[in-house]
């Protein structure tokens, strides 16, 4: 079958198989057939509140069947989902939404926002709306979603390409039929796209309500999940499981496992691939930008353990200097990235946001990394994180894997504070259930680092670090303990 729009492709499979189970969440499955009637009625009521095609709509609804079916609804009126944390605070919503300046808010309380049409999460349409088929209609976006960047400022970062898509043919890495787990919040454009890809080439998906590591497996096994991506987080909360639960699970249906959204410890992969197959086990890197990406069969990576892979699809990376210098094989530097459409075909900002850029259109997200003689990647940080201390280099994320594969470290986040001496001190706060003795963890480093690298001071909290995507905000941080410390440690 030909390209048609997202709103047309999911409504082919309900007409051929109404039947059919489409989603999953807390217990409760939706056929097909009830995901396509009901998401007519929800489009119809947005348009009488305005929504029309290219127009972007807020979703403030948090993992569920509601969130896709609003979604599948805003495709079908030609508009844009614009995904955000239903926990956001009042004021951080209220930022987004006028950055947005979207034609519906759905999932807030009436008059929450003035000046936009706003629906209570729950909403249902009157009875005397119809759920009959809608004219077909292509959003010029597939979607905008929320981000905070490693500066904190609020951006959209929209998707160029029009929600289109051949619903018989596989859509990126995900097959025709593809029975799916969505285990991170879909306000992230990896979950996002990764269930809505399944369910318009025709597959099921279960979304877990919030990650819950054990909840995983089980959904695993009852469905039958044959792809999943996870952040490393996630699969660091399900290693970390007693054995004998991770083993009571079946998880032979699995096909393809593919980790991404940060850096995965190589411990981590290693002990994954030992676990589930080298052949399961994947690793990508890329960011919502979608200005480059690479990925890695687990096979590949036993060769080159800590690469995230070559770049796919015709995307192209360079490594540069400070000067702007290409860098030889080996040799850490900031990474450049081009898309096959060039620069400006994948993606454009609303707000006060500018790519870092070449003069010829290479793009920069921030990261750093070097390349083998192969061509591919490994990622050291993020070049706004990276630690100067005594005159080297510390790249937290290196540090953090070292941390979290202490067996009572549940998370780590690694910064660095101002020093007299040394210019800036590695400081880690680990996120544990019970005191660690600092002697304890320096010995545990000191058998993975380097001794520089080896943090001088550590501090212990019993909440999370990382939000429910696995994202760390080390920039919050080190400004939180600036703030509290005047500057001088904590």
């Amino acid at each position: 079958m030909a390209l048609c729009s997202y709103g047309r492709a999911f409504s082919v499979h309900a007409e051929r198989a109404p039947d059919t189970p489409l989603l999953e969440c807390s217990g409760r499955i939706a056929t097909r057939g009830e995901g396509e009637r009901r998401s007519n009625r929800l489009a119809r009521a947005y348009a009488r509140l305005g929504v029309a095609e290219g127009d972007f709509v807020t979703l403030a609804l948090p993992n569920g069947i509601e969130f896709v079916e609003a979604a599948i609804a805003i495709w079908k009126l030609g508009a844009v989902p614009q995904p955000i944390s239903s926990h956001l605070p009042e004021a951080e919503r209220a930022q987004l939404v006028e950055l947005a300046k979207p034609r519906l808010v759905v999932g807030v309380a009436p008059g929450a926002h003035p000046g936009f049409a706003s629906l209570v999460a729950g909403f249902e349409p009157g009875s005397g709306v119809s759920d009959a088929p809608l004219p077909e209609r292509v959003p010029p976006y597939r979607q905008a979603i929320a981000s905070g960047g490693s500066t904190g400022r609020p951006k959209l970062i929209v998707d160029r390409l029009p929600a289109r898509i051949d619903p018989d043919a596989p859509s990126y890495t995900v097959p025709v039929g593809a029975r799916t787990l969505v285990p991170g919040p879909m306000y992230h454009s990896g979950p996002f796209l990764n269930c809505h890809w399944t369910l318009m080439v025709g597959g099921f998906a279960s979304i877990l309500e919030r990650f819950e590591p054990e909840a995983a497996l089980a959904r695993i096994e009852r469905y039958r999940i044959g792809f999943v991506n996870f952040v490393p987080t996630m699969l660091h909360r399900i290693w970390r499981l007693p054995e004998a639960v991770r083993r009571r699970y079946d998880l032979s249906s699995l096909v393809r496992v593919v980790v991404g959204g940060a850096a995965c410890p190589e411990w981590l992969m290693r002990n994954w691939i030992d676990w589930v197959g080298a052949d399961v086990m994947h690793e990508f890197y890329g960011a919502s930008e979608r200005i480059g990406g690479t990925l890695i069969s687990g096979r590949e990576w036993l060769e080159r353990p800590g690469s995230v892979g070559r770049p796919t699809d015709g995307r192209k990376i360079r490594v540069l200097d400070p000067d702007g210098k290409d860098l030889p094989p080996g040799e850490i530097g900031e990474l450049y990235m081009l898309p096959p459409g060039g620069q400006g075909s994948t993606y454009f900002y609303v707000g006060d946001a500018k790519a870092k850029a070449t003069s010829d259109g290479w793009e920069s997200i921030g990261d750093m990394g070097w390349v083998d003689t192969d061509g591919y990647l490994y990622i050291a940080d993020r070049r706004t994180d990276m630690i100067v201390t005594g005159g080297a280099n510390v790249y937290p994320a290196e540090v953090e894997g070292a941390l979290d594969a202490h067996p009572r470290v549940r998370s780590s986040a690694v910064i660095g504070l101002p020093d007299d001496d040394l210019g800036q001190r590695v400081h880690a706060i680990v996120q544990t259930d019970a005191a660690i003795p600092e002697d304890e963890l320096r010995a545990h480093l000191a058998q993975r680092l380097d001794r520089y690298k080896i943090p001088r001071s550590f501090e212990f909290v019993r909440e999370p670090l990382r939000d429910e995507a696995g994202k760390l905000r080390r920039s919050r941080l080190r400004e939180e303990r600036l703030g509290r410390t005047n500057g001088h440690g904590v």
